[in-house]
């Protein structure tokens, strides 16, 4: 049988990379699946390869969020995946002294405005039923500090205490919607070509990025939909609150070379 079956599930960012994965999971597993992106021609092919719907979607955009709601009647499922590292538009200094006032908003606009827009729309139509399944993307970045990175990691760490604020707000009022978040490492996407690079020294690159991790390699797209599809189910009513890590051991600490 299939696991999400008769439920309804809508996915952020889910044009390509972790988002897609997630939503064709969901798709497989018999969810009614709702694309959303900005990226409007990626994400209706998205959909239309997996047999979802497609909607515009700016996650930083409160009217957007509003106006997306207002076509969907119900809603089981919210997975708030959209998020950007601030390295997409080529600027490059965002660590704690140098990293502009404007970069550091852009960067909170879509990963945490991003999240609380969607957490509050999701509790707004789960309440009809009093149940359902919050699962926002936070990051490894959340858990440690990222001197290169200072907005990307306050925002990603800033989505795991609101996870918690989220699920304990819900139990406070008897609902039965749970909130979770899930932190991945390096999972290759889009979101890292900026620092891969299309040169000759592009798997070196990759190499130096997971020579600290104990498994030595990227994590895939996929892996992170499955950890998705358990939260999501039936299978895990009762955790709530929780972040699971994905990280190939990272956070375990160092792993020595077999003798």
């Amino acid at each position: 049988m299939s696991r999400l079956t008769s439920k309804t599930a809508l996915i952020t960012g889910a044009a390509r990379g972790i988002g897609a994965a997630i939503a064709k999971a969901f798709a497989d597993e018999g969810a009614t699946v709702f694309v959303t992106d900005i990226m409007d021609e990626e994400g209706q092919q998205t959909a239309d390869a997996i047999g979802a719907t497609y909607h515009h979607l700016d996650v930083s955009s409160e009217a957007d969020w509003l106006s997306v709601m207002e076509q969907i009647s119900s809603l089981d499922i919210l997975v708030n995946n959209a998020g950007i590292t601030g390295f997409e538009s080529g600027e490059l200094v965002h660590d704690p002294e140098s990293v502009s006032l404007e970069a550091w908003r852009a960067v909170h606009a879509v990963n945490l405005d991003g999240t609380m827009f969607g957490c509050r729309a999701a509790i707004a139509k789960m309440k009809a039923t009093g149940k359902g399944s919050i699962i926002n993307m936070s990051s490894r970045s959340g858990l440690v500090g990222i001197p290169g990175a200072a907005a990307y990691a306050s925002s990603k760490a800033a989505i795991i205490n609101h996870t918690r604020s989220v699920a304990l707000y819900c139990a406070q009022h008897g609902w039965e919607i749970r909130c979770n978040a899930i932190a991945p490492a390096a999972i290759l996407t889009p979101i890292w070509e900026p620092l891969l690079g299309d040169g000759p020294d592009r798997e070196a690159r990759m190499a130096a990025l997971v020579a600290d991790t104990p498994l030595k390699r990227f994590g895939q797209p996929e892996e992170v939909a499955a950890i998705a599809v358990l939260l999501a189910s039936d299978e895990a009513t009762y955790m709530t609150g929780e972040t699971l890590t994905l990280d190939g051991g990272l956070l375990a600490g160092s792993a020595a070379s077999p003798g």
